[in-house]
């Protein structure tokens, strides 16, 4: 689910920047694409990281 989110989260701020740039060029486009992808990977590690260590073991693991 939360990947989820965070994809309509980049999609949204991709389509923001489209819109609020119009007059960006093709690679401006791709650079600011590519960049918010990287940020959005950076996030993702964080929060998976911050999962692994908020869930308790279980005496089982």
């Amino acid at each position: 689910m939360l990947k989820k989110f965070n994809w309509f989260i980049w999609l949204s701020l991709v389509i923001l920047w489209n819109y609020g740039f119009p007059r960006a060029t093709p690679f401006q486009d791709v650079l600011v694409a590519v960049f918010l992808s990287i940020l959005f990977i950076i996030i993702q590690m964080l929060q998976s990281r911050y999962l692994k260590k908020s869930n308790p073991r279980s005496k089982f693991d």
